[in-house]
């Protein structure tokens, strides 16, 4: 197809994407800017279309309107068209951080934080922590937070009011006492606290689940096991039972959404892999069993082993958090190579928020250090990522009507994956965010 023809054809692709049948105006619509109604043209000195697939030389990829045209041999020109000179760079699709927490940052005052910040100071944390995200390259995120806050920030996001990464926010559901609730202070502030989508039981585990959903959730996070950095000492094995994890995957289900669920305890893993969750986040203590349980329900790990080694280096955790830290932290390496071993779906995720916002990318080396190549790491933070937050149909591509969400460094990530931790050039929805 010759470049004209990829001008002329353009408003059909547009079109086009409006029948994929997802939610691509509920993510970026209203991010509009004079520009895209010209052509941009990236003369790109390497460019990898599809992770996985072959990389192409010396290509210029075509943008109109926020999407991607086309992808087309040679350093095309043309006068009326915005011309971006990326000859010696390597340009690949925006990033995906499966597993991020953008309302905050763990520090040693954060636990008072709870009680010192209003809603607006979150809202802001917020923004700026998105903002940072979306300049370190990563253009699409799942916040398994999913306050109100966040959703907000989604709505502004889509509406062009501030920079940040797609989002797609969860509502959690946690059992009293169990991870995703306040522990470890008096029982009359604890009261104050309090979730309406806690739950204890099938039946009110199903009640909150409904109403997660009815708040606006598009997925569910579940705490199958406990968690570390919660204030209590009751260590990391499974909590929720079996008929409370089956009610709520049926109560979502039935609501068209998936769930996926926080669990490092391996007896917590696999019940909630047998109640048919979409996804495991962590998986600290999973064997070769519960690999085959994996490969059996075709569910996604999240591995996040930035958070791992982050919170084994803290010291200012309560006893019973600092406890768990040094227990889990060392063994989530050898986890994901066993799960990379063993042929499991990874998704790239960080739990950010609990490292910095901006050093997602820090991830990358420790999924290489696990086993896998540079290009499966990649692959792992686009094309699957992008599956298993149900985008695949609008981003993690550069293909023809998809969203023109692209960054670019000055080396090869497949030789050297730390080229990811310095992104140079970072485009979302056609607009130029960071480098030009």
């Amino acid at each position: 197809m010759t470049y004209r023809t990829l001008l002329t054809s353009a408003l059909y692709i547009s079109l086009a994407i409006g029948a994929l049948g997802v939610g691509f105006s509920a993510y970026a619509h209203d991010e509009t800017h004079d520009s895209h109604e010209d052509y941009t043209l990236i003369h790109a000195g390497d460019v990898m279309t599809v992770p996985g697939e072959r990389v192409l030389s010396d290509h210029t990829i075509i943008i109109h309107d926020g999407k991607i045209v086309g992808v087309e041999p040679g350093f095309l020109e043309d006068e009326d068209a915005t011309t971006i000179d990326g000859k010696d760079m390597f340009f690949l699709p925006g990033l995906i951080d499966s597993h991020v927490h953008l309302r905050g940052e763990w520090n040693p005052n954060g636990r008072l934080e709870n009680f010192t910040k209003e809603a607006g100071d979150v809202a802001y944390d917020a923004a700026a922590n998105a903002r940072k995200t979306l300049m370190a390259g990563f253009t699409a995120v799942q916040d398994v937070g999913g306050p109100p806050e966040i959703k907000a920030l989604s709505r502004a996001i889509s509406a062009g009011k501030v920079p940040g990464p797609h989002i797609r926010a969860s509502g959690n559901v946690s059992i009293t006492g169990g991870h995703g609730e306040l522990n470890g202070f008096r029982a009359d502030i604890l009261e104050h606290f309090q979730r309406p989508t806690n739950c204890d039981g099938a039946d009110d585990c199903r009640r909150a689940t409904r109403l997660a959903i009815k708040n606006g959730a598009d997925l569910i996070k579940i705490a199958s096991t406990g968690g570390v950095l919660s204030n209590t000492n009751a260590g990391t094995g499974q909590q929720m039972t079996d008929d409370e994890l089956v009610a709520i995957v049926e109560a979502a289900t039935s609501m068209g959404r998936k769930v996926t669920a926080h669990a490092h305890g391996k007896d917590g893993i696999e019940a909630a892999l047998n109640a048919g969750v979409s996804s495991i986040e962590h998986g600290t203590y999973l064997d070769e069993n519960t690999t085959r349980l994996f490969k059996k329900y075709d569910a996604v790990l999240v591995p996040t082993v930035l958070a791992g080694m982050t919170v084994k280096e803290w010291d200012f955790l309560p006893p019973a958090s600092y406890k768990k830290a040094q227990e889990v932290g060392p063994r989530m390496l050898d986890m994901l190579s066993l799960a990379h071993e063993s042929g499991i779906t990874i998704a790239f995720g960080t739990d950010t928020g609990v490292s910095k916002h901006g050093n997602n990318a820090k991830e990358f080396e420790y999924m290489v250090a696990a086993g896998m190549s540079e290009t499966e790491a990649i692959r792992a933070a686009t094309v699957t990522a992008a599956k298993h937050i149900e985008l695949d149909a609008v981003i993690a591509t550069l293909e023809a009507g998809k969203y023109a969400d692209l960054i670019g460094v000055d080396g090869d990530p497949r030789e050297d994956i730390a080229e990811l931790m310095d992104v140079d050039f970072v485009m979302k929805g056609g607009i130029v965010y960071k480098g030009e």
